[in-house]
């Protein structure tokens, strides 16, 4: 059974960085090609997504974080990594990992939450100004 357990958040200034941890586990990377990513979810808004990467490691970052946030994964493909700079407020939200999976081929990751079929818990991220 797949799991992906965040780690990293907390409260920082606007304008420090923060690095995001998911660690993945029960999935075959050799059989499986797959799209992870990162979303996030403010208080009383949708859960909107912010990076992506599939199994080549191509990704795609949304615009209100590109150039702030980066996505990247360990060779093992393990764990996950949202490497966050310049924070703002409005960058505060519950953050999660998710994940789809595929026999085939999987070239582009989409960034909308419903594409997604497995998730993390959240980690919160707070920037106070």
């Amino acid at each position: 059974q797949v799991q992906l357990v965040e780690s990293g958040g907390g409260s920082v200034q606007a304008g420090g960085s923060l690095r995001l941890s998911c660690a993945a586990s029960g999935y075959s990377s050799s059989r499986y090609q797959y799209c992870m990513g990162w979303f996030r979810q403010a208080p009383g808004k949708e859960r909107e997504g912010v990076a992506v990467i599939n199994s080549d490691g191509s990704t795609t970052i949304v615009d209100s974080v590109k150039g702030r946030f980066t996505i990247s994964k360990d060779n093992a493909e393990t764990t996950l990594y949202l490497q966050m700079s310049s924070l703002k407020p409005e960058d505060s939200a519950m953050y999660y990992c998710a994940a789809y999976f595929n026999v085939g081929m999987l070239r582009y990751c989409y960034t909308r939450a419903s594409a997604y079929n497995y998730w993390g818990q959240g980690t919160q991220v707070t920037v106070s100004s």
